[in-house]
């Protein structure tokens, strides 16, 4: 039996999706990755998403991003039917609506942090002026000011992750994408993340996080579990952890201290 998380049902859904099906042709064989998916996220929440490999939760989070179709079904993303738009008002909306962190960072090696943090801007046309105020105050919400000029080599794995995280801000998503973002860094980095993402989430931005480990999910206000292309459970988190003081309980490592 699927357990439903009950919300407030007075507000519109940052994310609706009706009957989403995914389907995947290799030769003559069809992978069936949704298989009907039903399910909305609202403002401010902070979602985990979990499951297998090959639970369809990364097909998912495509979907909900608007790096991919669905076969079928609706997808609404804060009230626009993303499934009807053409390909550029698509790359228009996901550009405006949705901030992605990556597991792997996704940084151009050449280019600074600042420089790193203005590209959504870029894009979306913003003025040079208004570009780099923002990104400045994305990377001090991060508390990374102080590294605006340096590459990505010049920073540590958690630094990195920050500048992704600020990234994401700069456009003033409806919703944060986080695709197993502690995946690449060491338990107290992933901690020092998390820590992040809930001072945003309580900020009023919605996050919607994949991951398969547990603990990263106990962090959360929400977590939903795939199974086979489904929805197998969908549960509140009554008390989710809180990583800012984990991490005071945490010992320091004097070898990080100078590169925090």
């Amino acid at each position: 039996m699927i357990m439903h998380a009950e919300r407030d049902g007075a507000n519109r859904p940052t994310i609706r999706v009706e009957g989403l099906t995914k389907d995947y042709f290799i030769g003559t064989n069809v992978v069936h990755a949704l298989r009907g998916i039903s399910l909305d996220v609202y403002p401010g929440e902070f979602v985990a998403v979990m499951g297998a490999s090959g639970s369809g939760k990364s097909t998912f989070m495509n979907l909900i991003g608007g790096l991919d179709r669905p076969t079928s079904g609706t997808y609404y993303l804060d009230g626009i039917d993303v499934s009807k738009l053409e390909p550029d008002q698509l790359a228009l909306v996901r550009n405006r609506k949705v901030g992605f962190i990556f597991q792997g960072f996704n940084l151009l090696p050449r280019m600074t942090a600042l420089s790193n943090v203005m590209l959504p801007m870029m894009y979306a046309g913003v003025p040079h002026d208004k570009m780099v105020e923002r990104a400045m105050a994305a990377l001090q919400a991060v508390g990374l000011a102080d590294r605006a000029n340096h590459r990505p080599s010049e920073l540590s794995g958690g630094q990195q992750q920050r500048v992704a995280i600020a990234r994401s801000l700069v456009n003033g998503p409806a919703m944060i994408l986080a695709d197993e973002p502690t995946g690449n860094l060491d338990s107290r980095t992933s901690v020092e993340v998390m820590s992040i993402l809930q001072q945003l989430n309580t900020q009023g931005i919605t996050i919607v996080l994949v991951t398969h480990e547990p603990d990263i999910a106990s962090y959360c206000k929400r977590v939903v579990r795939f199974r086979d292309g489904r929805v197998i459970q969908d549960q509140l988190n009554p008390s989710p952890r809180n990583a800012t003081e984990v991490l005071l309980a945490l010992p320091v490592d004097p070898l990080e201290v100078s590169t925090s």
